[in-house]
Order: structure tokens, then C-alpha cells, then sequence
């Protein structure tokens, strides 16, 4: 029997906590929809990358539990109201909060999410809570701030390659560079090297949104475990679809505007048609590359980085290579 990974008992370390929290009991409608939420799973990246990169420069990265769940708790209160906003029936395949109780219910509890999350940060050591808050803080309204972009680019004719990776730094990226960055701090990590962690967690954070847009268009259906072409069927104003927008010509653009603004059509011929335009026009190596690179601008911040445990700085590699390389 081989002996677990430091990344795998930490995961099995975080569980355990996660189930093993209160975070209150009256009125039940109010905090039972947390401990729903909190029990769909997922992959607790974000938490994981904070004790991986805690591991880098102290021992005994399980001290900083309550802190990796603050990441967590945060990340789930977004989902909890990105959700109602994109009236989504499932996360992670089962009822989301607002369908299971009812939109109200959602609001408020994830508003005491938010509250949860700073009341985990607080158990930190007073010299380092500043730098703590101050980075949280900024990431929590960049975030919020992402959401909003993403809602505006819905009625928008029109949306810059530039603007969609700066919508997508903001909603998803920033909170992987901040959860490594808050790992490195509480690690006594210096700020050189706690802002490479940074840099290296929004780059990548970028390449996986990338290849979440590709992987939704052009996933094996066998292995993606949810429906191939949701963006197009949606419009969703990914990357593929921009640089779509931007390159077609004569019927390709012809074609690809009847899809448009077609209201009533067979989702598996609409995507089948949006899918051979992306084809024609060669998207999806366009989109490969721009992910490619960004993974690349994130492994540079990783050179000629220090850290005192090589162990838990190559299994943090190694967690960002395997979901570089994932097909669902």
C-alpha cells in the first residue's frame, strides 16, 4: 500500500473539517442551506492550494484549516448567489440552494457565508490578520466585480478578447491567487515570494476558465459528465464565441448570426453547426494556445522561487498539471 500525498491526506484532513462544523442552528432555514451546499463536494482546490503553499515554508499545514475553509465558504457563498442570478437548477448535479428552498432562503444564507468566512479568518495570528483582511477583501470585490462584468456581457452586442479575459481574471482567478497567497503568508513566507504564488494562481486561474470554455464545446460527451455545447446553446460570450464573432466572413458570418439570434431551434443542430464554424475558423487551437500561454506565465512565477519543503512544492505543481490536463 503506497503512502498517501501530502495533497491527499490534507484533503482527507479538510473533509473531515468541513464536516465536523457548526455554523449555527436557529432558524434551521437559515444555516441548513450551508451545510447543504458545503456537502455537494467538489474538488476543494482552492483550500487545498492554501495548505499546499502553507506546507512550502512551515510545518503542519492543518493549523491553518479555519483559514483554507474561509476560501472555501467564500467560494460556495458565490456559488450560492451566481446561481440564483443564472436562474442554474443543479450544482454539482443536485437542487441548487435557491431550487431546494427558494431564492430568499439563498440570499440571506449566503449572506452569513460571508459573515462564516471572516469568522474563520479572524482566528489568526494578530501581526498577519491585516495583510490577511487587506488581500481578502480585495479579492472578495474583485470577484463580485467579475460577476458583474459577466452579467453586463450578456446584453452587450459586442465583447473585446480583452475584456473576457479581464471578466474572467476577475470572477474565477483571483480567488486561486489569493488562496495561495494567503497560504505563503501564513507560512511566513516573504512578499516576494508570496506575490509569485499570487501571480502564479491568476495565471493559471485564467488557463482553467480557457479550458473550461473548450472543454464545454468540445469534451468527449462520455467523460464530461454534463451536457457538450451548454455556452452555445446559451450564447455565452466565451472566448471561442469572441474570437468566433471577430474572424468570421461571408456565409460563416451569415451562418453563425442566424444561430445568434435564432430563438427557437434544435439544441444538438445548433450546436453541431456552431461547433463546424469554430472548426472552419480553427478556435479551438486559437483558444489552446491562448490557454497555453497563460499556463506558461504561471510556471515562470515558479522559477527561482524559495521554499523550505520541495515535497509540497512539487505536489502543488503537480496538482495544476493534473487539472491542466483534465477532460471534464
Amino acid at each position: 500500500m503506497t503512502e498517501k500525498s501530502h495533497a491527499g491526506a490534507l484533503l482527507d484532513k479538510l473533509e473531515a473539517f468541513i464536516g465536523s462544523q457548526t455554523f449555527g442552528e436557529s432558524p434551521s432555514e437559515l444555516y441548513t442551506p450551508i451545510d447543504y451546499i458545503l456537502s455537494l463536494g467538489g474538488k476543494r482546490i482552492r483550500p487545498l492550494l492554501s495548505l499546499l503553499s502553507f506546507g512550502m515554508y512551515q510545518k503542519n499545514p492543518e493549523r491553518i484549516l479555519k483559514q483554507a475553509l474561509a476560501i472555501e465558504v467564500f467560494h460556495n457563498f458565490t456559488l450560492m448567489h451566481d446561481d440564483i442570478m443564472d436562474q442554474a437548477p443543479l450544482r454539482r448535479g443536485k437542487p441548487t440552494v435557491h431550487e431546494k428552498w427558494n431564492a430568499n432562503v439563498a440570499i440571506l444564507s449566503g449572506d452569513v457565508m460571508l459573515v462564516k468566512a471572516y469568522d474563520l479568518l479572524m482566528d489568526t495570528d494578530p501581526t498577519l490578520l491585516p495583510d490577511l483582511l487587506k488581500l481578502f477583501n480585495q479579492t472578495a470585490a474583485e470577484v463580485c466585480e467579475g460577476q458583474q462584468y459577466d452579467m453586463n456581457f450578456e446584453n452587450l452586442p459586442e465583447v473585446k478578447e480583452e475584456e473576457y479575459l479581464q471578466m474572467i481574471r476577475l470572477k474565477t482567478a483571483v480567488l486561486l491567487g489569493c488562496a495561495l497567497k494567503m497560504g505563503a503568508i501564513l507560512g511566513g513566507a516573504g512578499k516576494k515570494e508570496s506575490d509569485k504564488l499570487y501571480e502564479f494562481g491568476v495565471n493559471v486561474g485564467v488557463g482553467f476558465q480557457l479550458k473550461d470554455d473548450l472543454l464545454d464545446v468540445f469534451a468527449d460527451k462520455a467523460k464530461f459528465g454534463k451536457q457538450v455545447g451548454g455556452d452555445i446553446i446559451s450564447n455565452k460570450k466565451t472566448f471561442l464565441l469572441i474570437k468566433a464573432i471577430e474572424l468570421a466572413k461571408g456565409k460563416d458570418e451569415e451562418e453563425l448570426n442566424y444561430w445568434l439570434n435564432e430563438s427557437e431551434f434544435d439544441k444538438e443542430e445548433k450546436v453541431n453547426a456552431v461547433k463546424s464554424i469554430y472548426e472552419k475558423l480553427g478556435i479551438k487551437a486559437m483558444t489552446e494556445a491562448k490557454m497555453n500561454s497563460y499556463f506558461e506565465q504561471g510556471f515562470q512565477q515558479l522559477e527561482n522561487i524559495d521554499f523550505k519543503d520541495s515535497a509540497y512544492f512539487e505536489e502543488l505543481k503537480q496538482l495544476t498539471k493534473d487539472l491542466i490536463h483534465r477532460e471534464k
